[in-house]
């Protein structure tokens, strides 16, 4: 809990009000989220929390969080001082029965870390993506189409769930297609990364902010059978093309050889599961926003739609900078060190909170306005710069764009309508569902 040395409020907002341990603080309303994020910048320096109480796990000595800009940046490019080993993802150390199955290569630092990245980062190239322009088209094309039918079949007037029938569909399509993952097995992919990244969501572990160790324990467990599934999809995926590779990701990564040496049958897993996770979630979440975002602010939405390829660009970068859909990641100090004025030490752990990062008032002018004609706009929404920027990036930015084409061109009176219902998460700053409504062609 942060409080200043006289006791008093920072920002109007009082001590008792900034805990981002605790998960109650995470279901908060966003704006009142974004004046506490403002509140500790407005300190002039990270503020230390105690860690959350989790079973199964060590309880460490807390956190510094990094809120500012300057603090995200330079963190990020100094992995050789701020590491993601252990671990980059949460808090606390994750327990024996889970770490086998979520230890990715985002909780690793260089050699290790630019092994597996090598195998892939061609398949992420803005070259190789155009190749695959006609595709995710087709895709968007198809899942509007079925969007149009999904209004048909209702009564008039009742509102459609944008992000079942739409947001979730695009990016999950995409990143199984490039996996070589069944169409028959989307779903359930879908179904296994709601459990893994919303771990903390009632609705899909049944833990709630107030439930205790044990309660909590179960949950993990939950996310611990679901990374199981999926390492079990992926295991026989990997069989399948290690004897026939057909040119997907997972025939590249199967029979990877780098400097003479291949993936394990771990590393192999744990990277399958978080490009199935990272590879829906986060650009989903997006398309929600977006489409919330473009709902709130008319002039914007007109704008955009006056020139859409013009500004689609900038539309996409606006859209990331204010959702933030990855909340944050932690860094593991390797030594004392001291960065802007701050003195660190080995072994202290940090939050990067890009969403605060997103909204620093030195950085960007009326960081709470959505403005898609922000320029320039150096935010921090696929990550800091560094090793660990969003392999993806280029992707996200292609299914927005193309998405948003393909939706705002057959059905420009496409909005919003109603309250999201949000998720429970202090890691993705995600939309469960989103209530929408537009006139069928």
């Amino acid at each position: 809990m942060t409080t200043r040395q006289d006791g008093g409020t920072i920002g109007g907002i009082g001590p008792s009000d900034i805990d981002l341990s605790d998960l109650r603080f995470w279901g908060r309303p966003l704006d009142e989220r974004a004046a506490a994020f403002a509140a500790l910048r407005a300190r002039g320096a990270p503020a230390f929390f105690a860690d959350p109480a989790v079973p199964f796990t060590g309880r460490g000595r807390g956190y510094w969080a990094l809120v500012s800009h300057a603090d995200v940046t330079e963190a990020s490019r100094n992995p050789q001082i701020f590491s993601s080993e252990p671990n980059a993802t949460t808090v606390i150390d994750s327990p024996g029965f889970l770490d086998r199955y979520v230890n990715s290569m985002i909780n690793m630092d260089d050699p290790r870390h630019a092994k597996i990245r090598r195998v892939v980062s061609r398949a992420f190239s803005p070259k190789m993506l155009a190749k695959t322009e006609d595709d995710i088209t087709a895709r968007a094309a198809r899942i509007v189409d079925e969007l149009i039918a999904a209004r048909a079949s209702r009564p008039a007037g009742e509102p459609l769930d944008f992000v079942e029938h739409a947001a979730v569909r695009l990016p999950v399509e995409v990143i199984c297609d490039m996996l070589g993952i069944p169409g028959t097995l989307h779903a359930r992919v879908v179904r296994l990364t709601n459990i893994v990244l919303g771990n903390s969501d009632p609705e899909y572990t049944g833990v709630t902010p107030d439930m205790g160790r044990v309660r909590t324990g179960l949950g993990l467990a939950k996310v611990a059978l679901a990374g199981r599934d999926l390492h079990r999809l992926a295991a026989r995926l990997g069989r399948e093309r290690a004897a026939e590779p057909t040119g997907d990701l997972t025939s590249a990564l199967v029979n990877a050889n780098i400097d003479g040496e291949s993936l394990t049958a771990r590393e192999f897993g744990t990277f399958f599961l978080l490009l199935v996770v990272a590879g829906n979630e986060t650009t989903r979440t997006a398309i929600a926003h977006g489409l919330e975002l473009l709902t709130d602010n008319p002039g914007q939405r007109d704008l955009l739609l006056d020139d859409f390829d013009g500004r689609i660009g900038g539309a996409v970068e606006e859209i990331v900078r204010h959702s933030t859909p990855v909340i944050c990641f932690r860094r593991n100090l390797t030594r004392d060190h001291v960065m802007n004025g701050h003195a660190f030490e080995k072994g202290d752990k940090v939050m990067l909170f890009y969403n605060s990062a997103n909204r620093d008032e030195t950085v960007f002018d009326d960081p709470d306005v959505f403005d898609i004609t922000r320029s320039p706009n150096p935010h921090v929404g696929f990550g800091g710069p560094g090793p660990h920027f969003c392999l993806g990036a280029n992707l996200a930015r292609r299914e927005i764009t193309v998405m948003f084409r393909e939706l705002f061109t057959r059905l420009p009176d496409l909005r919003a309508a109603g309250e999201p219902d949000r998720l429970m998460s202090s890691l993705i700053n995600g939309y469960k569902r989103l209530p929408c409504t537009f006139t069928a062609p």
